[in-house]
């Protein structure tokens, strides 16, 4: 049965770890839409080039051409068998919308999964912290839960990680109000569908995926 599985939690969570690693694991594409969005507007697509408009004037993407975009990769051969979706949907409008994609596209019946990530706030604010990425492939590190083999440099490309400028504690707040306020809702949304699986995401990389891989199976 085609697996449709998206994910929930606040920034920092464990979410880009442990979907990555899912993808892989279940040979669906992993679809980070932060990703596909910034590759619409790269290649000059019809819906790149509107979306750009918007985000080169301070203004969010409307939900509609976000929709859009998500359902056209959704139509892709590979997500046939089903797909790993990352940061989508973000509120309740984007819930709805996708809600009706899948309806569009699938030809039988899904198993659609809401996995929702539950992790104390205070070691999120560490995680962010102390977060740091390469450049080049984009692994993520942290100085105090998952350090690279060489202090500063990425263990795959031998580059220098970098920090990003937000990662502080005062953004990491703003971030998690954003957060309350408009994606948790979801959490309801997909409780009241019966749809919805709670991860315990304390501890380890490794004790998570453990976790995951019972709800998965």
């Amino acid at each position: 049965m085609k697996q449709e599985l998206i994910f929930l939690g606040p920034p920092a969570c464990g979410k880009g770890t442990q979907t990555n690693m899912l993808a892989e694991y279940l040979g669906l594409p992993h679809i980070d839409t932060g990703s596909l969005l910034r590759a619409e507007i790269s290649k000059s697509t019809p819906d790149g080039i509107i979306a750009k408009s918007f985000i080169d004037k301070g203004q969010l993407v409307p939900p509609e051409l976000v929709g859009n975009i998500i359902k056209n990769r959704l139509l892709q051969q590979d997500c046939s068998k089903g797909y790993v979706l990352d940061g989508y949907p973000r509120s309740l409008i984007q819930a709805e919308l996708l809600e009706k994609i899948n309806s569009e596209i699938d030809g039988e019946k899904a198993n659609f999964k809401a996995i929702y990530f539950d992790i104390d706030e205070s070691i999120l604010i560490e995680r962010i912290v102390h977060r740091q990425s390469c450049p080049k492939c984009g692994e993520i590190y942290n100085k105090k839960f998952k350090p690279s083999k060489v202090e500063n440099f990425c263990d795959k490309c031998n580059v220098e990680l970098t920090k990003r400028a937000d990662d502080n504690e005062e953004t990491a707040h703003a971030r998690f109000d954003t957060y309350y306020r408009e994606t948790a809702p979801l959490i309801e949304f997909y409780e009241q569908k019966k749809v919805l699986h709670k991860i315990d995401a304390n501890g380890s990389i490794e004790e998570v995926w453990d976790r995951l891989l019972k709800i998965i199976k």
